[in-house]
């Protein structure tokens, strides 16, 4: 059996720096568009991938899967937002087993409504407080760590969404 690879101090430091960082971050996302947008940064998520998409409409399987969310969870949230009217589910024409999530017009617009304050917090959050050197240096890194996770492709971002994820 391997030794374990234990971090070195500075390894050390910088994991719970990075640990405390992001989930401060994703903490005061979620209360900025709860209290602002009315919605938790999950729902804000699927209306936003909802939006990019063709005619605003994807599987659930590949809502789940570019919502980094499990089928349950993404179902879950779905029915929530099915109450709202901000989606709709409905059977795939081409696949009966297949379930599409359509973006309503009420669903683009709460989205709409809720951007502006949402990519005003990413702004506050995360961007004001970076030199522009940081906020290259952080997408370098950023990507670095997705190819490490095994996901090579750049992040899509769609021409007709609200914008800020």
């Amino acid at each position: 059996m391997a030794q374990p690879r234990w971090l070195d101090d500075e390894e050390q430091r910088v994991w719970r720096t990075f640990l405390t960082a992001t989930q401060l971050l994703f903490e005061r996302l979620d209360r900025a568009l709860v209290r602002d947008g009315g919605m938790p940064h999950a729902y804000y998520e699927i209306l936003v991938r909802l939006s990019e998409a063709p005619d605003r409409t994807l599987r659930m399987s590949q809502l789940a899967q570019r919502c980094l969310s499990s089928r349950s969870r993404l179902s879950h949230a779905a029915a929530r937002l099915e109450e709202r009217g901000w989606i709709r589910r409905q059977a795939c024409p081409t696949d009966r087993r297949g379930l599409l999530a359509v973006l309503t017009d009420d669903g683009f617009a709460a989205l709409a409504a809720a951007a502006p304050g949402h990519v005003e917090a990413v702004r506050t959050y995360l961007f004001d407080p970076l030199t522009a050197a940081q906020v290259r240096a952080l997408g370098r890194i950023s990507e670095a760590v997705l190819v490490g996770l095994g996901e090579d492709e750049a992040v899509p971002l769609g021409d007709d969404a609200p914008g800020g994820r």
